[in-house]
């Protein structure tokens, strides 16, 4: 991480080798001292905001957002630093360098995170972990984990009541609520997850946190609201209790305007590289057949307004009379996420399209005029929408998008409970830096898209 930082600085001062830069009333000092000066700068940045956090490292975007913060700040106090004693400092080393540098910095906690993905998939390098508590909130967390399979945890057994059976999600229960810190020393586990129980009262806990630290083990609360990210969460002690306050997504004032204005530039970008692709795909529409090249449907946008999605046309004429008979046909029609399996409507150049999610590529002038997002829920039909319950009703709150948590993790794969608990999870946290890593990740599925993508 240093060495990449150290390059992209060295490149940045190469045009002022033999250059100095002086203040007035201050020593005259040569710019590899003011770059050396600047690193080890960047270094206290990050960790003064706990980017190297052992809670975070590895996990989520929370890793990804404190680094460029600390990036932010150090641009902030250069530039102070450099107005208020009137420094003269090339423009290269703030507006090229210090961006490219944080760029770097991601790139490589990313490529170090694959590494230990791929040593986490041999049990290495993770927490070898006991759940306690009921049996059914046991249950809950051990789906909750495996769902990640980034967690770091590696759940080896389960402590809870004499009434569960013998398998909870396929873990074996390794002894009562009464012996956990002997089931505990039994499996040689590291890590101690409180799921929760009535018959564990304020004392008991306390007295097994205590054992708990006596083995340098590490003890892990999992409260029962779930699907809340890092960012929402505030830890405040009150009165001898570790109160849990929790903020309410909110995607208005500057951030709805930042998120729109990445919109307009990104998808106006986009539209210059991708149109190449388009043309070529608009040709080879037209040669496989006859009928429309572009597709337009009514899709449900924010707050339940309707607007006109735009795709390449990747299917026979009047596709759409078919969908219904189709879904009949599988016993899917009561279900809001319409896919049919090996649909026999899509042509051979269609086929190519969606698979590489070429036929999506007209949306981006849906996101230029407002009418979706590069990133949110994928938008769906209006007897789509209709079958929605309360929660599902929540994927309406923000922008619908051309790409999505839900697409990025695992596309036609997943089941409707999934997509839509993906969707929430979204909409609930949604962050700027989320919206960069799952731009980052649609983009690895469509170079590589997988057996998932139809």
């Amino acid at each position: 991480m240093l060495a990449a930082v150290f390059v992209v600085f060295r490149f940045a001062a190469l045009p002022f080798e033999n250059a100095s830069v002086s203040w007035v009333g201050g020593p005259e000092i040569p710019y590899w001292a003011l770059i050396v000066a600047v690193i080890l700068l960047w270094l206290v940045a990050l960790s003064v905001f706990d980017t190297r956090d052992r809670h975070i490292v590895g996990n989520g975007t929370l890793e990804y957002a404190r680094i460029t913060n600390a990036g932010i700040a150090l641009f902030a106090v250069l530039v102070a630093v450099a107005f208020f004693l009137r420094i003269e400092v090339s423009r290269a080393l703030l507006l090229i360098a210090l961006p490219v540098g944080t760029v770097a910095l991601i790139l490589s906690r990313w490529v170090w995170r694959q590494w230990l993905r791929r040593q986490q998939r041999s049990a290495k390098y993770v927490y070898r972990a006991i759940v306690v508590g009921e049996a059914a909130k046991a249950s809950h967390i051990i789906g909750a984990i495996r769902r990640e399979p980034g967690s770091g945890f590696d759940i080896i057994g389960v402590v809870t009541n004499g009434r569960a059976p013998a398998l909870i999600e396929g873990v074996p229960v390794v002894g009562g609520l009464s012996t956990a810190v002997e089931a505990m020393d039994a499996v040689d586990a590291d890590t101690v997850i409180f799921a929760g129980a009535d018959e564990l009262s304020p004392a008991v806990m306390r007295r097994l946190g205590w054992a708990i630290a006596d083995r340098d083990a590490n003890l892990v609360v999992a409260p029962a609201l779930t699907d809340v990210a890092g960012p929402r969460i505030h830890s405040r002690p009150a009165a001898g209790l570790p109160l849990v306050h929790v903020e309410y997504p909110v995607l208005e004032g500057y951030r709805r305007f930042a998120k729109r204005a990445f919109d307009i530039v990104g998808s106006a970008a986009l539209i210059v590289i991708a149109s190449p692709i388009m043309i070529a795909a608009a040709i080879a529409i037209r040669v496989d057949g006859a009928g429309p090249i572009f597709y337009r449907q009514s899709r449900i946008g924010r707050r339940g307004q309707s607007f006109g999605m735009i795709k390449f046309r990747s299917m026979i004429a009047n596709a759409d009379d078919q969908l219904a008979s189709l879904l009949d046909l599988q016993g899917t029609s009561d279900r809001p996420l319409h896919k049919v399996i090996d649909d026999p409507r899509i042509t051979r150049v269609g086929r190519f399209l969606r698979k590489h999610s070429i036929d999506e590529l007209p949306q981006l002038f849906n996101v230029f005029l407002g009418d979706m997002s590069l990133v949110g829920p994928r938008p769906q039909r209006e007897a789509e929408v209709a079958l929605y319950d309360d929660a599902a009703e929540r994927r309406l709150l923000v922008k619908p998008g051309m790409s999505g948590l839900w697409q990025v993790s695992g596309r036609s794969a997943l089941s409707w409970d999934d997509a839509i608990r993906l969707d929430l999870y979204y909409v609930e946290n949604w962050t700027f830096t989320q919206d960069i890593v799952i731009l980052f990740r649609t983009v690895r599925a469509v170079v590589a898209p997988g057996e998932s993508a139809h």
